[in-house]
């Protein structure tokens, strides 16, 4: 027997034009959130933020390279992880990589953001064949400035991250193996987008959104929502591109 209901075309284009309606609501919605989005106030940066990047140290204002928006992406990647990023980033990293050209002709420069230190960064890129500049964050306030990590301190103050660390459940200690890092460490790094505006010199920050939004998973998430089977409960299992086990 069929494990899912079967109609008739009739029943099947019924159905579909209620969905329509509600997928419909769904984008005025989405619509209004983007509205409201560009809205936000934006904050001057103050600091002078230095970072390391492959062609050597540059601050927040020449990651723009020109244009008046600037897009990054945290991965998590933190000094303690001793075998690379967190394999959910990292397939999120390829997707967001094909997107940086079309990005670049939209005044908005893309870059990725992670603590670890530039050389362990380049390394990890070459890897992963990514285009995009990787830039580190280690040894600036910039993640903790801006939301992006925490410190041992602030780690430790949240209940959830020490229900995970104390007795984490099987993806998790799943993930720390693909990571190489103490959970107590490799949780202090938070996967999210930051966006970043540039006017008459100088630079602001606009807008940041971190897991779990739905915006941070992996762009093949939203396609596998179109798709007729739904993915089991749970965490799904994350593999890097060259780590599928088939």
């Amino acid at each position: 027997m069929p494990s899912h209901k079967i109609g008739t075309r009739e029943e099947w284009q019924q159905a579909r034009d209620e969905l329509a309606k509600a997928e419909a609501e769904h984008a005025e919605l989405g619509r209004e959130v983007t509205k409201r989005r560009r809205e936000l106030p934006w904050v001057a940066v103050e600091k002078d933020y230095r970072f390391d990047t492959e062609d050597g140290k540059k601050t927040l204002a020449e990651l723009f390279e020109g244009r008046s928006q600037l897009l990054a992406y945290n991965i998590m990647f933190g000094p303690d992880y001793e075998v690379g990023a967190c394999p959910g980033c990292s397939n999120l990293g390829d997707e967001v990589d094909a997107t940086r050209l079309h990005l670049s002709h939209r005044d908005v420069s893309l870059v990725c953001f992670s603590r670890a230190p530039i050389d362990r960064l380049v390394a990890y890129k070459q890897r992963m064949g990514w285009q995009f500049p990787y830039v580190s964050t280690y040894e600036t306030e910039f993640p903790f400035d801006f939301g992006l990590a925490l410190t041992p301190a602030q780690a430790g103050e949240i209940p959830q991250i020490r229900e995970m660390v104390d007795d984490p459940p099987q993806w998790l200690q799943d993930w720390g193996r693909q990571v190489g890092a103490k959970l107590e460490d490799g949780l202090r790094e938070g996967p999210g987008f930051i966006a970043f505006a540039r006017e008459n010199g100088r630079v602001y920050h606009t807008y940041t959104v971190m897991a779990p939004d739905p915006f941070v998973a992996p762009y093949h998430s939203f396609l596998l929502e179109r798709t007729p089977i739904a993915e089991p409960d749970g965490p799904p299992r994350a593999w890097r591109k060259d780590e599928y086990p088939d």
